[in-house]
């Protein structure tokens, strides 16, 4: 059999590229491993399906810290607003949420899977579910085919590998597109955790003090062995009983897993500003005035509502302050002791959960090998990647799937160009 397209891998980058290549006009083959497409398009979002971000296309790029640069060609011929235009054109309605975030105004995203299989069909695109690829055939100098199951080849004009990273593991991303690649010719670049809960073995940490505490909009920072902060984010966050976790804390992971590699470090140092709205000064005197109004109340109850009450009675701990001493006999140097410690409260962390715990993988087949515009490989002519098989990774909020969307639509309109 022979087809002009063979999409491997039925995600979001897999099923964009299977219906841009079929609005070409191209026969089309669409091979996933897995008894069902778009596993992990259904369960992203919360199962709400984020299906992209409303900001501008400068913004998104820096929401993608990994090579996110790479993607200004490929915006400039499929972008977050044609990504809107697109799924409005199969009939799902979408709204916007908070930082940009899209959303079906369904909130299920079953719906936008079935709206994407529902084009399949209309586009007479061929698949074939729980059916895993044994190898990619490369002959002539360009991509020739498959061999599936039972040593079945079926040849193709050209191949778009869209097998996803090796995070999320049970959707079936297992990095199998990874030997492929370099069967091609192509670079791997290492792969790591990214957009993951970070582990610490701080005795807090151990003896499950603050586990299960949330902060809201606090100012998460990892630091560099100097001292100085390497990435802040402001956002939620929650201490877990193997270290920290929340929105805050996964977009500082990646940066955490950099840290320790470039330093060569077993431990880094990150920082909780719990007040980042005000400066130390500017807080140390709320907290005085605070005090000086009501002297003879325990300090745990004038000082409530500060930050959590968990988290207030460990830092006033930390500060070596009796929580129930009335305030007007905590010094001065006590107070301003914990002011710091609500402004910056340090501790170590020694790196993050595994790689199959990770929402994103980081590294991948290497950038510098593919056309920006095309996104065909450089070394293999007819070969063509998309979504997190690539090198691009970026925080949570509609980014990754953003460049998983593009890098399916230009993979396979390009592929749909090709006739055997």
């Amino acid at each position: 059999m022979k087809y002009d397209v063979i999409v491997v891998g039925g995600g979001p980058s897999g099923l964009m590229a299977s219906i841009a290549a079929g609005e070409k006009g191209a026969k089309v083959l669409l091979i996933d491993k897995g008894s069902k497409l778009g596993k992990k398009l259904a369960i992203s979002g919360g199962g709400r399906c984020n299906v992209t971000n409303r900001l501008p296309i400068d913004e998104i790029v820096k929401h993608i810290p990994g090579n996110g640069r790479f993607l200004y060609s490929a915006f400039s011929i499929f972008n977050n607003e044609d990504i809107i235009r697109f799924f409005e054109n199969l009939g799902i309605e979408l709204k916007e949420e908070d930082h940009g975030r899209m959303f079906p105004v369904s909130n299920k995203a079953q719906s936008v899977v079935d709206a994407l299989i529902h084009r399949l069909e209309e586009l007479h695109v061929t698949v074939r579910t729980n059916c895993p690829v044994e190898d990619v055939l490369f002959e002539d100098g360009k991509a020739a085919g498959v061999i599936v199951q039972k040593g079945e080849r079926i040849d193709c004009g050209s191949l778009v590998l869209a097998v996803g990273g090796k995070s999320v593991p049970h959707t079936g991303s297992t990095g199998d597109g990874y030997p492929w690649a370099e069967k091609a010719g192509h670079t791997i670049t290492e792969l790591f955790p990214t957009e993951v809960p970070i582990t610490s073995d701080e005795p807090f940490i151990k003896s499950k003090t603050l586990q299960g505490l949330s902060l809201r909009d606090v100012a998460v920072s990892v630091l560099n062995p100097k001292g100085k902060a390497l990435i802040t984010h402001k956002m939620d966050m929650i201490f877990t009983h193997f270290g920290i976790s929340g929105p805050a804390v996964l977009r500082c992971s990646q940066f955490v897993v950099k840290a320790m590699k470039k330093w060569k470090l077993s431990h880094v140092t990150m920082s909780i500003d719990a007040c980042s709205d005000m400066n130390q000064e500017e807080l140390f005197q709320k907290i005085r005035k605070t005090l000086q109004e009501e002297p003879k109340k325990a300090i745990k109850n004038a000082l409530k509502g500060l930050v959590p009450e968990r988290y207030l009675l460990f830092l006033l701990e930390k500060s070596l302050i009796d929580e129930n001493a009335p305030g007007s006999t905590v010094s001065v140097e006590l107070l301003r002791a914990f002011a710091q410690l609500c402004k910056n409260f340090t501790f170590t962390v020694n790196g993050t959960l595994p790689l199959e715990k990770a929402f994103v993988t980081g590294g991948g087949v290497s950038i510098k090998e593919i056309e920006p515009k095309t996104m065909e490989s450089k070394l293999m002519p007819g070969l063509f990647f998309c979504g997190e098989v690539l090198d691009i990774y970026g925080y949570t909020g509609g980014y990754n799937i953003t460049a998983a969307l593009v890098t399916g639509r230009l993979a396979g309109t390009n592929a749909g160009k090709y006739r055997i």
